[in-house]
């Protein structure tokens, strides 16, 4: 018999606790998202002072209340790298429904962009694949937004 060693990797996932470093998103939790403007107001305050763009997946239960989020790229002031893997990594391990993407755009222009628009319908057609849906990808824009579902781009 061999003493071989048989190695593989596993995954321990641990999510951080909010409420201590954003206590202004403390009500996540308990809130139930019905529109675009519902998620610009709760998180709001974490985008927007931010000075480059920032990409958040934020998970919701089957009853669309928020499960939880994550910041899944920081760029540059302009731009963020995203990965469909990350995006959709955090949204499996919480078991959710459904999701929500965001980003920011420091220069105050709340318009998408053709790479936005692009990365919308890519992670649409992944979300399709694994059964969990993307319910609408909302630009902030400091006291503005825009929702890809209310002008009809998702």
């Amino acid at each position: 018999m061999s003493d071989r060693i048989v190695r593989f990797k596993t995954l321990i996932w641990k999510f951080k606790e909010t409420t201590f470093k954003y206590p202004e998103l403390s009500e996540i939790p308990k809130k139930k998202i019905t529109s675009p403007e519902d998620l610009f107001k709760l998180f709001q305050p974490l985008l927007k002072e931010e000075s480059k763009e920032v990409f958040l997946v934020v998970w919701l239960s089957s009853a669309n209340r928020v499960v939880g989020f994550e910041i899944v790229s920081s760029g540059s002031l302009n731009a963020s790298i995203v990965d469909p893997r990350g995006v959709f990594r955090g949204a499996i391990i919480a078991n959710c429904a459904s999701i929500i993407i965001a980003h920011n755009h420091p220069s105050g222009n709340i318009e998408p962009s053709n790479e936005d628009i692009l990365l919308t319908k890519k992670l649409v057609e992944v979300g399709k694949i694994i059964e969990i849906n993307i319910f609408d990808h909302i630009i902030f824009a400091e006291d503005k937004y825009t929702s890809f579902v209310e002008h009809r781009l998702l």
